[in-house]
Order: C-alpha cells, then structure tokens, then sequence
C-alpha cells in the first residue's frame, strides 16, 4: 500500500512538473486568480509570508513587500518580473519570483534562475545553495496550491502564503 501512494504521489509530481512546462498551460490563464485583488496600474507592494523548504527542511520563511519588478538572476540576466510577462496580466502586479527575490536580497540569501524566452518567465533552479537538477525541481505555490502559470506570471495578493518547495520526481 505504503509503495502504492509513494508511485501515485511520484506520478502526480512529474505530471505536474511537465504540465507547468507546456507552453499552451503557461499562455492559458489571462485573467488574474480568484484570490487575488484586481490589478491595479500602480503595482502596489503587497505583504507576503514566503517559505523555502529543501530536501532536508526549511531553508527560509518570512514576511516581505514585494511588488513586481525586474529581477537579475547570475544565469538568466535581467528580465520583467511583474504578472505582465506572457500576457498574463494587463497591468504590473506583485508576482512570487519577485517575492523570492526581494526575500532573497533582504535577507542575504542567493537564488539563481533560467530565463526561458518562450515562456517569457524564469525557471527557479538553486535557492541557498539547493539545486533542483535533473532529479527534482522548485515547485511555486501559492496559498497551497500550485501556480498554474509561471512565478513571474502569477499575481500574488496581500497575506498571501508563497511556497517554493524542493520537489523531487
């Protein structure tokens, strides 16, 4: 039985891995989620808790204001990062790879992304040191729920709860 959910759970994750890589999943949402205010033109800083947890336990977990900007990743250069990336949002919104960042730049701590222009997003690969790799990858979720498009995509609102969680498949 015990083999059984742990095959099960194995599968879900891979399924949801490439379901968040397919381009169409990624272009699909264009209106902003359910839990999320309306964007705004003035891109206003939101509060949020954001959490990394790695293989071995939590790595960070904090409060920041975030809004979305551009970020600068060692790999992936300086992209926008602000919910407009892909279409995703009609005006500039507070985003969970820009959480990262700013959690990551307040708090002295290091991440590193791929930039995938057809994406128009970031593909977060090593948070403190933690590497994704060729077995696992960070997996964003907001309020508990994975993000259906990608973190530069998504608008994040006030008190939400930003995961990226090490994930292996």
């Amino acid at each position: 039985m015990r083999r059984t959910l742990t095959h099960r759970s194995a599968i879900t994750s891979v399924a949801l891995a490439l379901a968040l890589a397919t381009p169409s999943v990624a272009l699909a949402q264009t209106e902003a989620p359910a839990h999320a205010q309306p964007a705004t033109n003035t891109n206003k800083a939101v509060r949020v808790t954001v959490t990394v947890q790695g293989p071995d336990g939590l790595l960070f977990k904090g409060k920041v204001r975030t809004k979305g900007h551009d970020v600068t990743t060692a790999t992936g250069g300086t992209h926008t990062c602000d919910g407009t990336n892909g279409g995703a949002n009609p005006s500039k919104v507070p985003t969970p790879t820009a959480a990262l960042d700013d959690a990551a730049r307040k708090n002295g701590f290091t991440w590193d992304g791929t930039w995938y222009a057809s994406f128009d997003d970031f593909s977060v690969d090593t948070i403190k040191n933690v590497s994704g790799g060729g077995s696992a990858y960070w997996n964003i979720a907001v309020n508990g729920t994975p993000t259906p498009v990608g973190g530069c995509q998504f608008e994040i609102a006030a008190g939400d709860q930003v995961a990226f969680t090490w994930t292996s498949f």
